[in-house]
């Protein structure tokens, strides 16, 4: 006799987090032991126009079902206009990733700056649960990368 054990999906988040304000963001987070789910996977660029369109893709391609990108508030870039490139890039791939059919919700684009952690902690969480809501991504993973 086999019993059956439904488990709950867990989405896998990738988030990419600027240095300067996000990261931050995310340790001050931590260290005032505020909650986020452990699927998400934080990746630490020097600034957030460092992340290439590409990066998404490829995250989409080994599994993650949902990327979001946190940099800077506008204006407050430690490189000066950073963000303003990564804002430009972002609504390119979004208009992108909507004409291929991946579902709008799986991607966000969020300013958080290093004073902000209850800011990153209630973003990655609602994130987290607007992803579950949509369930795995399949469209754009490659089957060769499954486990």
């Amino acid at each position: 006799m086999s019993i059956e054990t439904k488990e709950e999906f867990r989405p896998k988040i990738v988030a990419f987090c600027c240095n300067w304000c996000s990261y931050a963001g995310a340790d001050l987070a931590g260290s005032s032991r505020l909650s986020y789910p452990a699927d998400v996977k934080i990746i630490r660029v020097p600034c957030s126009c460092r992340v290439n369109p590409m990066f998404i893709l490829r995250a989409f391609e080994k599994g993650a079902d949902g990327v979001i990108l946190c940099g800077c508030h506008p204006g407050d870039c430690h490189y000066s206009t950073g963000n303003y490139y990564a804002r430009r890039r972002m609504t390119l791939l979004f208009s992108m990733l909507d004409y291929i059919g991946v579902e709008n919700g799986r991607t966000r684009v969020e300013w958080v700056s290093a004073a902000e952690g209850v800011k990153f902690s209630t973003t990655m969480n609602e994130f987290v649960e607007k992803v579950r809501s949509l369930g795995k991504n399949v469209r754009l993973e490659d089957l060769r990368c499954r486990n």
